[in-house]
């Protein structure tokens, strides 16, 4: 009996590394994914208090709703990771640490919750919890960014506001209607012809 138990205790252990470790196509997607949002990063229109208007916001969510929060996030953090040591991935083909520990750093930094929270909206199967997904990751996006702003420039939470979240209200709502139905749909398609993602 004991014996028996021993090698069903064997038999499942591969199946938790298996759940555990990535695969080659898990890693493709990311390296995929991370390279779409420096591309996407590079669109940006430059706005007054110095924080640019970019469609990293587009392409962070995406990657969320697309790949899922695990994979999404790790995505992100990716992206990050290569900015902040000085690859020129930030908007403007900028990098180094000093974008993070600058005024727009928040919204970097954010960005792989907000891939993260878009993922888990996406993960429940639903469009209420995407859509809540989806404005959760970007209300973390601007209360991260803001924050950052106003300790940085030593500026307060009013003005801060003004700079940093008033004028892309408009934009952000585009974006989210954008990702939801574009994410959802390509997904859709892609796991029909088992490409899933």
């Amino acid at each position: 009996m004991e014996a028996s138990t021993a090698v069903e205790m064997d038999k499942n252990k591969p199946e938790k590394n298996k759940r555990r470790k990535m695969s080659v196509q898990d890693m493709c997607l990311i390296g995929i994914f991370t390279g779409i949002i420096c591309v996407l990063g590079q669109i940006s229109i430059p706005m007054p208090y110095g924080v640019p208007m970019t469609l990293q916001t587009f392409a962070v969510p995406l990657a969320g709703v697309m790949l899922g929060a695990k994979r999404g996030g790790i995505a992100t953090l990716i992206y990050v990771i290569l900015g902040a040591i000085g690859v020129p991935v930030f908007a403007g083909f900028t990098g180094g640490f000093g974008h993070i520990a600058g005024p727009t750093g928040g919204f970097i930094l954010s960005f792989p919750l907000m891939a993260v929270a878009a993922g888990i909206g996406a993960g429940a199967g639903n469009k209420v919890w995407l859509a809540g997904g989806l404005v959760v990751g970007a209300v973390v996006n601007y209360l991260c960014g803001m924050f950052m702003f106003s300790l940085v420039t030593a500026n307060n939470l009013v003005f801060a506001f003004t700079a940093c979240v008033l004028p892309f209200i408009p934009t952000s709502i585009i974006k989210i209607v954008l990702v939801a139905v574009l994410g959802a749909n390509v997904k859709k398609v892609l796991a029909k012809r088992g490409l899933a993602v």
